[in-house]
């Protein structure tokens, strides 16, 4: 925990209460939907030796996770193919950690930056640098969900995440006292059929579990790899490596990696624009508390701001 009086790298008394509300303040404003302190302690217990945040940043106090909404209501309705790519709100996530880095130093004069979501490229493919999902969980705004771990929220449903690393101290937030997944209408369709709707759906069958007598998550299994086999029918290198593999000759082969549009997704990748790994999705589609919880789209969100401001007009 953070201790009242903590300093900045500039020798001002700031107290880390109030630091933490402008900090999280930041991030709601510039439009994340939650936020939160992870305990930095508790990510070195769970988090392997090479992806500690230590690791990245050697003097870290603090890890801040924040979400922003997952989905629009109309996302959900488009073939696979297309949403693989353009479902993904990310990037936005990525834009309000970039600046909180920012705000941070500019303000409290403390060490502090974006967290990478980037592959380890010591690792291998689908090895991320941190885990941003893990940091997110123990700052409370997400709970493991039977579908491969994915994050959910009970008001928000689905939710992508970034991370920011710094050298300011702030007291940590607990992780979710309940976790909304298993929705009672999974639970029904499981002691029905033996399966929720995201393992009965999964294109791939990647996901299994099981749901103990209280209604709540007992186990679960995902096959990383049938995922990641099925999804690859939707990324552009396994195409083009594979067109390249297929040609009569080097002059062929020169001919298929250099093509114009070719050449565009080698530009991308160094960029690093573009999408390099697809998703499916399709365990989402079916998920109540993704598609369905109060606040899950922007038009759900629209309809309670407007039911709010309808109340207080007839209070």
């Amino acid at each position: 925990m953070a201790q009242a009086g903590a300093s900045g790298r500039r020798g001002q008394s700031i107290d880390p209460h109030e630091a933490k509300e402008a900090v999280l303040g930041y991030c709601l404003k510039k439009g994340a939907l939650a936020a939160g302190v992870a305990d930095l302690d508790a990510i070195n217990r769970i988090a392997p030796p090479g992806h500690r945040p230590a690791d990245l940043m050697p003097r870290v106090k603090s890890v801040i996770a924040l979400g922003v909404g997952g989905q629009t209501q109309g996302a959900w309705t488009v073939p696979a193919k297309a949403m693989a790519y353009f479902g993904s709100t990310e990037t936005r996530a990525y834009t309000v950690a970039y600046g909180l880095s920012f705000f941070i130093e500019n303000r409290f004069k403390a060490r502090s930056i974006y967290c990478p979501p980037d592959l380890d490229n010591e690792e291998g493919p689908r090895v991320p640098l941190q885990s941003l999902k893990l940091h997110a969980e123990l700052a409370g705004i997400g709970a493991r969900s039977l579908a491969g771990d994915i994050l959910l929220h009970p008001e928000f449903g689905y939710m992508y995440f970034a991370s920011v690393f710094t050298e300011l101290e702030l007291p940590p937030d607990e992780p979710m006292q309940t976790n909304p997944c298993p929705a009672p209408s999974c639970v029904d369709l499981f002691r029905k059929q033996g399966q929720t709707p995201c393992m009965k759906f999964c294109p791939a069958q990647c996901l299994s579990g099981d749901i103990d007598e209280h209604g709540q998550q007992a186990a679960m299994h995902y096959e990383m790899s049938k995922c990641a086999e099925l999804s690859e029918q939707y990324e552009a290198l396994p195409r083009i490596l594979s067109a390249a593999m297929a040609a009569e000759d080097a002059a062929a082969r020169e001919d298929v990696l250099s093509d114009v549009d070719n050449s565009m997704f080698w530009y991308k990748m160094s960029v690093g624009s573009g999408g390099l790994l697809a998703q499916c999705f399709e365990c989402m589609r079916v998920c109540p508390i993704a598609t369905r919880s109060p606040l899950a789209d922007p038009i759900r969100r629209a309809e309670a701001r407007e039911a709010a401001a309808n109340q207080d007009g007839t209070a």
